[in-house]
């Protein structure tokens, strides 16, 4: 497998909630935050936020899928497996393991948009409070509704893109 150098996604013109993804020569439709994109990414705001972005690995429901082709990490989603949102935890933005009775972004849900779940480097490092969470490349809604922030897509095409992206990989959002 050869790794691309970058993956672009632009808006789409008249509908800031979708755009198009290209990489490789291939371009597809991707859904993206109510908010459009945001040069300006807050905690809650729906946008997508832009700028370049590296990914930093592939988690994937091993109860559904096959593990795909990567050159990423791939970390298998189990039922304790969260993302902290809230701006006041020290684990802000960062992947952490629930109880069945806590609350939280689960990673595990019932539909399946996150059967495949990109891990990108936003607001990591460093990693400041109120400034975005959870900001994913995952799977979209049929209808390709908006996200919460995250870039969504095609079963097809995210495998398509697992097969030539890796950890140097460029994901630029503009």
């Amino acid at each position: 497998m050869r790794q691309v150098a970058a993956v672009t996604i632009h808006t789409a013109a008249g509908t800031p909630n979708r755009g198009r993804m290209r990489f490789l020569g291939n371009v597809v439709p991707v859904a993206l935050g109510r908010g459009g994109i945001l040069a300006n990414k807050r905690e809650g705001d729906g946008g997508t936020p832009r700028g370049t972005f590296r990914p930093r690995r592939l988690w994937w429901r091993a109860d559904r899928h096959v593990r795909p082709r990567t050159l990423l990490p791939v970390r298998p989603i189990g039922p304790e497996d969260a993302w902290c949102e809230e701006p006041a935890d020290r684990h802000y933005n960062q992947a952490i393991r629930l109880s069945g009775s806590q609350g939280g972004d689960r990673l595990r849900r019932d539909d399946h948009l996150y059967d495949f779940i990109i891990e990108i480097d936003h607001n990591t490092r460093p990693r400041i409070a109120g400034r975005g969470s959870a900001v994913f490349l995952h799977l979209a809604r049929e209808n390709f509704g908006p996200t919460a922030g995250c870039v969504a897509m095609t079963r097809p095409a995210m495998l398509r893109l697992l097969q030539r992206i890796g950890p140097r990989t460029r994901i630029i959002i503009e």
